[in-house]
């Protein structure tokens, strides 16, 4: 087997940077300690220094330094447009385009630089295979001269000497040049009758340095730096090429025991970044998840400030989950991270539309309701009971028509309109003097019903539970009692009934639509219809939020990869929260067909 490294270097795909390169380098290089620390006009400062230093001995510096700035760029960009879509506005900040005009100017002259350098680096490599090439020429001529050898000998080492002063060479010829050169090296051992004590002293010597570059390889397979072994294993090829032959009989065996440590290194260096890249895959993968999420957003379902704030925090909570992903490949990242910001910036350009918009509506609807609210106090002292009180209900149906207002405003203009409203309604039951002989019978009738539901758990007919809701039903059909009462016969009912529910054990639901219907023959005492109106709103609203989410969760349910244990989880959980949210939402149907059958 020839003594020769070509069996074992990996294809290397990169622009040679050394002729002993094997494998390409790292695909990130480690950021310097300390740089996270610094402020963009720090990093300016460092980065204009190294521009000026070599290309090479800089790059991952340089790249570390991009990555600093653009880290806090982005972070301050995010801050802005929060504290724009809280205030409702801001201004571009020119003093940051400025610093990132400037670190363009430095990555641009850097890069001319640096790709500068590299043509002058070509330049030498191919000077240097010429002048390999005339040595290769100088020591097949010395195999075939007939001339003295002390002679042949020391041009031989000349050879030698000028072959290792000479480094980089093209890498597409670093196999053949060196499979010639070592070639006509073991011709000239093996050909030329040379002084055999001479020559076994050089394999001697070649042979104990061989044997300790075996040695020192086979301690990098141990090495707990993986990066820094697979460097230092370059240079001990680098030696190893530079070294002579040995005895024949050592040729193959040391030559196999020096390969086979390189295989483990260079596995160990492979398996790595094969590792890194799988990671930098995950990563990327989960950074599509969110960017898929967030294209999902049907914007168009968003009606309210409440639905506008309820979907920020979601996508707050998923830039806070964007953060805590690694980085993706380098040729990937970026892309990725236009992709995620795109959207994000889309959703709060929206926003800020939305809520210019909404500001100005939230302003005519205000002039509107408080224009309600005059007309229903000029009614509230009226005493023309049933032309007012129609009156009075018309202004509520306007009142429903009229889109919100602002928060601030919006508890004081209705507490303003409803109170002229009950004033009104009170004043009216108060002159309605025959009612109270209805009140009074209806309050004998429901301490009666009362009385018929406590001794229901000694009925022997089966029949409890149908006596139990005909009583509950007799007792929403009677009518209003004295309100000094109210509270206490009511009280008295309730325990009554769950004592009743809790020992036929009664349906929940169930339970809880019939202790609706209480209430809602309890808000239609009193103050007429106006409170009883409210609460129908107040249903019809918690109805159309609820849509709103089932629409959300529908959308979002079908971007969602399940080819994942965690993608799957996240599936099982949106359709128990959607199950949920049907069912309320049927509960809530019932509850506003029962105040419509109460109106």
């Amino acid at each position: 087997m020839s003594d020769t490294l070509d069996t074992i270097l990996p294809e290397n795909n990169d622009k040679q940077e050394e002729a002993t390169t094997i494998a390409a380098a790292p695909a990130a290089d480690e950021t310097e300690k300390g740089i996270d620390k610094l402020s963009k006009e720090e990093i300016l400062a460092k980065l204009t220094g190294l521009v000026e230093a070599s290309a090479d001995t800089v790059r991952g510096e340089v790249d570390a330094l991009k990555a600093a700035f653009y880290k806090i760029h982005h972070s301050e960009a995010e801050e802005l447009k929060k504290a724009a879509t809280e205030e409702g506005g801001g201004e571009e900040n020119k003093e940051e385009d400025k610093l990132e005009a400037r670190l363009k100017e430095l990555l641009a002259a850097y890069k001319a630089k640096r790709a500068a350098a590299h043509a002058e680096e070509e330049q030498i490599r191919q000077a240097n295979y010429a002048l390999k090439l005339q040595l290769i020429e100088r020591l097949k001529s010395l195999a075939e001269s007939q001339e003295d050898f002390n002679k042949l000998y020391n041009e031989f080492k000349d050879i030698q000497q000028r072959w290792k002063e000479i480094k980089q060479v093209p890498q597409e010829y670093v196999n053949d040049l060196w499979r010639d050169y070592q070639l006509n090296s073991e011709k000239f051992y093996d050909i030329i009758k040379i002084n055999n004590d001479f020559r076994d002293y050089d394999f001697k010597k070649n042979l104990e340095t061989k044997t300790l570059l075996c040695e020192t390889v086979e301690k990098l397979g141990s090495e707990p730096d993986i990066i820094s072994s697979f460097h230092q294993l370059q240079k001990l090829h680098q030696q190893w090429r530079e070294l002579g032959p040995v005895a024949r009989e050592f040729r193959e065996e040391i030559w196999a025991r020096f390969k086979e440590a390189s295989t483990v290194v260079n596995k160990r260096y492979q398996d790595h970044f094969e590792l890194l890249k799988g990671k930098e895959e995950e990563n990327l993968n989960e950074k599509t998840a969110l960017c898929e999420v967030l294209e999902a957003i049907d914007l168009t379902l968003l009606k309210t400030f409440k639905d506008w704030e309820e979907k920020t925090k979601e996508v707050i909570a998923l830039q806070a989950q964007w953060k805590a992903i690694g980085f993706a490949s380098r040729k990937a990242n970026g892309k990725i991270f236009e992709r995620f910001r795109a959207v994000c910036d889309n959703f709060f350009d929206r926003k800020s539309e939305f809520s210019h918009t909404l500001k100005e509506q939230m302003g005519k609807n205000l002039e509107l309701k408080k224009a309600l609210c005059e007309q229903a106090e000029a009614l509230k002292d009226s005493t023309d009971w049933k032309t007012s009180a129609d009156k009075l209900i018309n202004l509520q149906k306007e009142w429903k028509k009229i889109g919100t207002v602002g928060r601030r405003q919006s508890d004081v203009v209705w507490e303003r309109f409803i109170a002229a409203c009950d004033y009104f309604f009170e004043q009216k039951n108060l002159n309605q003097s025959s009612q109270k002989e209805t009140e009074h019978a209806n309050l004998a009738a429901k301490r009666e019903l009362i009385d018929k539901i406590n001794k229901l758990e000694e009925d022997t007919s089966g029949q409890t539970l149908s006596l139990l809701r005909a009583y509950m039903n007799e007792w929403n059909n009677t009518g209003f009692v004295p309100f000094r009462e109210k509270d206490k016969i009511y009280k008295e009912y309730r325990e009554a009934a769950d004592k009743q529910f809790d020992r036929l054990k009664v349906d929940k639901n169930d339970r809880r639509m019939q202790s609706y219907r209480d209430r809602v023959s309890d808000l239609s005492s009193g103050d007429g219809k106006g409170k009883i109106y409210n609460e129908r709103e107040r249903m019809m609203r918690l109805y159309e939020r609820m849509k709103g989410e089932l629409q959300t969760y529908e959308n979002n349910i079908g971007f969602l990869s399940i080819s994942s244990k965690s993608g799957n989880s996240l599936l099982k959980d949106m359709e128990h929260k959607m199950e949920k949210i049907r069912e309320e939402m049927e509960v809530i149907v019932k509850k506003i067909k029962l105040i419509d059958e109460t109106i």
